[in-house]
């Protein structure tokens, strides 16, 4: 599930106990402060910033780092790390000094927690006073909130009408056949996926009716309509380009998946500006920003670390 979710004995990752990180490069973007980042508060500073593999946690990283880079920091870039655990590791061991995470994430995966807290700002606020104790400062979230999802076509929306999973889970019961879904495996056998899904909305979907694949192939096929559901995360920059209609999750089932910067607070205490040049970056965060910027690597094919100094310059973040 994008890197949120991984089995905790994995062992081939990058980060390996008594290993460390072996792969980075310093950033060397020519930036100077825009709005943030004045009087280059961070002059000094050695940062590592980390980040996930997959497109949107590259992004974030990079948007990161560029705007410690514009407040006078001297950023080393060890983004793409494979999984979550990895990343995560290499925070909490000081290895890393910061990167952009997800709430849901830590909840579930890192806290061992079962049941999502329903509102946003209560889930990030359990999880920053959980992770204290683990070496992590939670800075305030963004409204990214990159979820799971069902969506469909265009074409299926005006044929079935349905905008919540609750329409869903009626049309279900009214016309079976009318609900196939395309999943991946993960989520298909998942107590907060599939399963928790057709239990919190009374549905019952026949086997036959569900197809399991790969992320990227699930879009597609809801496309085209090979599936009325696909499964699909709410950020992805696809669900635009291939105009899919999303139904709203109105029982909050799944986790928030909110994104927050998360930050080795020996390092916060050595350079508390760390939160002042973050700040204003992740308030300006949301779904929509992400669609699109994701969209710009996975759809367009532009390099993420571009994409990311495009958008920071865009702002008026960074000059």
């Amino acid at each position: 599930m994008k890197g949120r979710t991984v089995a905790l004995g994995a062992a081939l990752l990058v980060l390996v106990s008594g290993c460390g990180l072996t792969s980075g490069s310093p950033m060397v973007d020519d930036v100077q402060p825009g709005s943030i980042g004045r009087g280059q508060p961070l002059k000094g500073a050695d940062l590592t910033v980390v980040s996930k593999e997959f497109t949107e946690q590259l992004v974030l990283g990079a948007i990161m780092g560029i705007a410690f880079e514009a407040a006078g920091a001297n950023v080393l870039d060890r983004t793409g790390i494979q999984g979550s655990i990895g990343a995560r590791e290499a925070v909490t061991s000081g290895q890393g000094d910061a990167m952009f995470e997800y709430t849901g994430t830590a909840w579930i995966t890192y806290q061992g927690n079962s049941k999502p807290i329903t509102d946003p700002r209560a889930q990030w606020e359990a999880v920053r006073r959980a992770d204290l104790k683990n070496g992590v400062t939670w800075l305030p979230p963004s409204r990214l909130d990159n979820t799971y999802a069902l969506a469909m076509n265009e074409a299926n929306f005006k044929k079935y009408r349905t905008k919540t999973l609750s329409q869903v889970a009626e049309l279900s019961k009214k016309d079976p056949d009318a609900v196939t879904l395309c999943v991946e495996g993960e989520f298909a056998n998942r107590a907060d996926g599939l399963h928790g899904l057709e239990k919190a909305y009374g549905m019952d979907i026949p086997a036959r009716n569900v197809t399991q694949m790969d992320t990227g192939i699930i879009y597609t096929q809801a496309a085209k309509g090979s599936c009325t559901y696909g499964e699909v995360f709410t950020t992805d920059g696809r669900i635009r380009s291939l105009h899919l209609v999303v139904m709203d999750d109105d029982k909050h089932f799944f986790p928030n998946y909110n994104v927050a910067p998360v930050i080795n607070t020996k390092a916060l205490k050595k350079w508390p500006a760390i939160a002042e040049v973050i700040e204003p970056v992740t308030a300006k965060l949301d779904n929509s920003v992400a669609q699109t910027l994701n969209a710009k690597v996975d759809v367009d094919g532009e390099d993420p670390h571009q994409v990311a100094l495009d958008w920071m310059k865009k702002e008026g973040f960074v000059k």
